[in-house]
């Protein structure tokens, strides 16, 4: 998809503990009034909303986080007591402007994608082939200690942004965390970061047990 053809205006599904990241794929199961709202609107038109991560979860208008990311749905079924299952596919994150009274249910924000323009182009990998087989190596380390099953020959075909992505999204990691990710924007930031990140969550797994 290119730049000019990504919507200004969006809806927003703000939903606690889910951060989803560019080239990723999210399930979910739509319920509430609001968000069916939402997805009927999505998909009478480009079939494209938001998702954003809510800073506290104690109001039904909570405040933001300024990044999420826009996705596309590519699956859709209705179920028969009038829920909808869909799969979404991260395109690209986005920096919310302002909120807007559009007068729905759901909630809507202008957005600027800015600052994340790399995240619809193609990536190539070579000047990092070393650092892509270290942080390999550390998440083959981390999911076995968590118990956590993975293909690790489907996810060493990934490139390293889509790799860091997906990982981070599946992970126990901390909402702060999973936050820090997303609005990293160079890729030699995030694999510091990532690092960081997965040798804390290493560290602290290994203090947890220890006093067990």
């Amino acid at each position: 998809m290119k730049k000019e053809n990504l919507p200004n205006k969006i809806p927003v599904f703000p939903l606690s503990n889910a951060i989803f990241f560019p080239r990723t794929v999210l399930p979910l199961n739509i319920f509430e009034d609001r968000y069916l709202q939402l997805i009927n609107d999505c998909m009478k038109g480009n079939r494209m909303f938001g998702m954003v991560q809510p800073r506290n979860s104690t109001s039904m208008l909570p405040e933001v986080y300024n990044v999420g990311c826009l996705g596309k749905i590519i699956s859709f079924n209705e179920t028969t007591d009038k829920r909808f299952i869909i799969t979404l596919l991260g395109l690209t994150r986005f920096k919310i402007k302002k909120e807007l009274d559009e007068k729905k249910l759901y909630r809507s924000f202008e957005v600027d994608y800015s600052e994340f323009v790399t995240d619809l182009e193609t990536k190539k990998d070579e000047s990092f082939i070393s650092e892509k087989k270290s942080l390999l190596n550390k998440i083959q380390i981390f999911f076995e200690k968590i118990n956590y099953p993975v293909n690790y020959n489907e996810l060493s075909k990934l490139d390293l942004d889509e790799l860091i992505n997906n990982v981070s999204m599946i992970s126990p990691f901390s909402i702060e965390e999973k936050q820090k990710l997303i609005e990293t924007k160079k890729i030699d930031n995030k694999i510091k970061i990532f690092n960081e990140i997965i040798n804390f969550n290493l560290l602290d797994y290994e203090e947890n047990k220890t006093v067990q």
